[in-house]
């Protein structure tokens, strides 16, 4: 089956939001207990939303859901720790978890320029919130550690 614009769209977001949350569970053990609990809330309403859109999609748009692709977090997570050696390991990971932020936002942008259903437009719209409010705090937090 061949994927309308709208579509690859839609699923660039889903794998894009399924990507950051398993980037940002694979690595909780390495971030210090302030970070963790001012960044876990961010991630535990992404998980909402994203659980949500994957039921709309499913509804309005006939696809399935989309799981995180693991060799991108394999290789995400192995090129973090190896400039962890290098550098604080809560600066890398913030840095990381900023880049994801970016891929999504990229995603989520995209999605926007393509005719989507009105009932997913909720959904994305607190998407692009959740991600603008994860920028700030990553931002936030970077800034706290210089």
């Amino acid at each position: 089956m061949f994927l309308d614009n709208r579509q690859v769209a839609m699923d660039s977001v889903l794998e894009a939001l399924a990507d950051s949350l398993d980037y940002f569970q694979d690595n909780l053990d390495r971030l210090r207990p302030a970070l963790r609990n001012a960044l876990k809330p961010h991630y535990e309403e992404r998980g909402t939303a994203m659980r949500e859109l994957q039921g709309l999609v499913r509804e309005h748009l006939d696809m399935l859901p989309r799981d995180a692709d693991v060799e991108r977090d394999d290789y995400l997570w192995l090129w973090s720790r190896i400039k962890s050696f290098v550098g604080n390991d809560s600066a890398v990971l913030l840095g990381e978890l900023l880049e994801q932020e970016r891929v999504l936002m990229q995603a989520l942008g995209t999605a926007f320029t393509h005719p989507l259903p009105d009932a997913l437009e909720p959904t994305l719209e607190r998407c692009w919130k959740n991600c603008r409010a994860l920028i700030r705090e990553i931002n936030s937090l970077q800034q706290r550690q210089r």
